[in-house]
C-alpha cells in the first residue's frame, strides 16, 4: 500500500508543479488580440503560445515517464532504490540457462526484481519476489545439508 501511495504522491506533486507552470506561462504571454468582439483561439494561431504549450506538454510527458521509470526500480516494502544489478542467463546458452535477465535486489533484503534483458514479444512484466524477514535463514539454508540436524 505504501508503494502505491508514494507513486500517487509523486504524481500529485508533479501535476501541481506542472499546472502551476502552465498558469505562469499563460499569464506571462501577451494577451490574445481582439477583433471587435471576436477573440480568436490563441493556441492554433499564435506561434509563441503554441510553442510554449508544446514545450510544456513535452515536459509533462517526460516527467510522467521519469516517475513511472523511477517507481519500477524501487523496493515494494521500504521504497529505496533497488541496487546491485546482476545479469543471469546467456544468449549463446539460452537452452541451458534460459533467456538473459537482470536481477535487482533491495539492499535490506526485502525482495528481488527480475526483468528480461530484452523483450522480444512486447512488454514483459518484471517479477517481484519478496524475501522473508530473516535474511540469514535464507542464506544459511543453501549451505546446510539435508541430513544436518542442528
Amino acid at each position: 500500500m505504501r508503494y502505491w501511495a508514494y507513486f500517487a504522491a509523486k504524481l500529485v506533486a508533479a501535476a501541481a508543479l506542472l499546472y502551476g507552470l502552465l498558469i505562469f506561462l499563460l499569464r506571462e504571454l501577451p494577451p490574445a488580440p481582439t477583433l471587435f468582439t471576436y477573440v480568436p483561439p490563441r493556441c492554433g494561431y499564435d506561434l509563441g503560445i503554441t510553442l510554449a504549450v508544446m514545450v510544456w506538454f513535452l515536459l509533462c510527458s517526460g516527467t510522467l515517464y521519469f516517475i513511472v521509470w523511477d517507481q519500477r526500480y524501487r523496493c515494494r516494502v521500504c521504497l529505496r532504490r533497488l541496487r546491485m544489478p546482476v545479469e543471469t542467463g546467456s544468449w549463446s546458452r539460452m537452452l541451458q540457462f534460459g533467456r538473459p535477465r537482470i536481477e535487482y535486489i533491495c539492499a535490506y533484503g526485502h525482495g528481488t526484481l527480475r526483468e528480461d534483458e530484452f523483450q522480444i514479444s512486447g512488454l514483459g512484466n518484471p517479477e517481484w519476489t519478496p524475501h522473508s524477514d530473516d535474511i540469514w535463514e535464507e542464506l544459511c539454508a543453501a549451505s546446510k545439508d539435508p541430513g544436518d540436524q542442528t
